[in-house]
């Protein structure tokens, strides 16, 4: 019995109802961990005493095995705490803080490139090395050039994506710092 508070006469438990919203809740949150691959979870803030159960529940492939499997990711799951389950299912969502951070990085390391490789890139350049100490110049200034004359000769972007790819790898990586420093 979940009983009543004498004085306010409030419930002092969820119900019977509201416990298994939230069971089923979490079940279905495993099963959605299961079906993502090893780099998306990767990118999840998901401890690492519950990762053996998710690649265990993922190389099941029997019907009922899996289903049972996912029920015990489920129980070991309810064991944590809801700021955790919370984190994580925000870091799914593409409507969730770490998705509009996630974008933000995307957004800046595309107008970052831009600039660079725009008339005042010399001037980008120094902005961003000033900016990030820790960056590799050399190779920055590299891929910078390679652009230029990739888009000069009309080649593949190779040295364009990874330009990107370089931009926002640093731009994540200050950003997870000044996260932490909050």
């Amino acid at each position: 019995m979940r009983g009543r508070d004498e004085d306010t006469g409030q419930f002092l438990s969820p119900s019977r109802s509201a416990q298994r919203r939230a069971a089923l809740d979490v079940l279905e949150l495993g099963e959605q961990l299961a079906a993502m691959s090893a780099a998306q979870l990767a990118k999840l803030p998901i401890p690492d005493e519950l990762m053996p159960h998710i690649r265990d529940t993922q190389k099941i492939t029997s019907h009922i095995a899996r289903k049972r499997q996912q029920a015990f990711l489920a129980k070991q799951m309810r064991k944590l705490d809801d700021e955790v389950l919370d984190a994580i299912r925000d870091a799914m969502s593409k409507d969730g803080e770490a998705g509009k951070r996630e974008t933000a990085v995307l957004h800046r390391a595309e107008a970052l490139r831009d600039a660079l490789l725009g008339d005042d890139g010399d001037a980008a350049m120094t902005d961003l090395l000033a900016a990030h100490a820790d960056a590799d110049r050399q190779k920055l200034r590299q891929l910078v050039r390679n652009a230029r004359e990739e888009r000069a000769k009309h080649k593949p972007p190779r040295a364009f994506r990874e330009l990107f790819r370089e931009l926002r790898d640093l731009l994540a990586e200050h950003a997870e710092i000044d996260e932490d420093s909050e």
